[in-house]
């Protein structure tokens, strides 16, 4: 049954990427001279791009080389250009559509059609080109956050715990040693008690993590109780026990739907990623049984990669989520998306007790670009009172 939801899914996404593709490819070819020999060499070409995402991570299953590492680097930038050369054409054909009911318009594209058609498209490029380009800066510069929470009746020390917390790292070929340096630097700048990544630390494949050798560099991590992380989706989707394993090997304190008093101060409960039912045909534990027997004086701090179910927490008196996931739709308009899905796609609020937290994420997922969102790390204080 897994087996047939995962192949609907797929052709369902192959369907409406080839459709959008084509739309795209279609504005390109119109541009073209018929006979000309730029015609077959531009649907090649094309036809390469459009697929190179997908090709390299076929090929890194069977090997970790320059190629698949190009050919994903290629695609994941084709992410962004499309959505963007997507959104263009469709204004810019709405815009005729409508200029075609305007006579002196009308007149004017009818006898001028072609180059109507030349400037549109070099204004789309150029405008898809800005956008991303100034997204890549963005999604390369995190921003440091800082979040101070009041916990009435519970045991803390008068000057509060300090945590750093990281979602969304996704270290692969696009997110390497240098970025993951730049992680690591920032939060041991906080000092903090500990360390919460609140999952997709790894992209897909474990390959290219294992030849970067990013396990060391994330070993730098340093905090007064230790590192403490969940599974994220992307962990399942390139293997979750191989994933599991490399991090705790390299000093990450995985939390699977368990929970751990972090220094006789608090607890960090952390919950397996809903993908454990797609991708194992299990059920991750119940939070209540999950925290059957933790002393509710001391305060309570849930890792849950998606944020779904949000009352869950507020139900079973968690002091604060914190999730990932959702990267606020990394790219504009996704982040209406994600609105609409999620009860909170990004931000802090409130449930009765409960503070949650979902965070955009320091890294990104396909295109290491971001429009209308920002990457970030979170500094987070929590102290007596209320």
């Amino acid at each position: 049954m897994r087996t047939i939801n995962f192949y609907i899914f797929f052709s369902i996404f192959l369907l409406l990427y080839g459709a959008i593709n084509y739309y795209i490819f279609f504005k390109g070819w119109q541009l073209l001279p018929r006979g000309s020999a730029s015609r077959p060499v531009y649907a090649v070409l094309f036809v390469l791009v459009a697929f190179a995402y997908i090709g390299g991570r076929v090929l890194e299953r069977y090997t970790v080389c320059a190629a698949s590492d190009a050919a994903i680097f290629i695609g994941s930038f084709w992410f962004a250009i499309m959505t963007y050369l997507f959104i263009g054409f469709l204004a810019v054909d709405a815009l005729m559509a409508a200029g075609s009911y305007i006579p002196a318009v009308s007149d004017y594209m009818l006898h001028g059609r072609m180059n109507v058609k030349i400037i549109a498209a070099c204004a789309v490029a150029l405008s898809t080109a800005g956008i991303v380009a100034a997204g890549y800066l963005n999604a390369a510069a995190p921003r440091l956050k800082k979040l101070e929470i009041r916990l009435d009746d519970k045991k803390l020390p008068p000057e509060g715990i300090r945590l750093a917390v990281a979602s969304d790292i996704h270290l692969g070929v696009l997110i390497g040693n240098s970025r993951l340096e730049r992680l690591v630097d920032e939060i041991n700048r906080m000092s903090p008690d500990a360390i919460l990544l609140a999952g997709d630390i790894l992209d897909e494949d474990l390959a290219p993590v294992i030849e970067q050798n990013l396990g060391e560099t994330l070993k730098g991590l340093s905090a007064r109780y230790g590192v403490y992380a969940v599974t994220g989706n992307h962990e399942y989707i390139g293997g979750v026990d191989e994933a599991v394993g490399y991090l705790e090997d390299h000093g990450i304190h995985m939390l699977r739907d368990s929970l751990a008093l972090v220094g006789g101060l608090f607890y960090v409960a952390g919950r397996e990623d809903r993908s454990i039912a797609a991708f194992k045909g299990e059920r991750r534990k119940d939070l209540g049984e999950i925290l059957a027997h933790v002393d509710r004086k001391r305060p309570i701090v849930l890792l849950d990669h998606q944020p779904f179910h949000l009352e869950e927490a507020e139900r079973n008196g968690v002091d604060l989520q914190i999730s990932g996931h959702t990267h606020h739709g990394q790219l504009w308009p996704f982040n209406l998306i994600t609105g609409a899905i999620y009860e909170l796609s990004y931000g802090y609020k409130k449930k009765g007790n409960t503070h949650i937290l979902v965070s955009s994420g320091f890294g990104t997922w396909g295109p290491p670009v971001r429009v209308g969102t920002i990457p970030e790390i979170i500094e987070i204080l929590i102290r007596p009172g209320g």
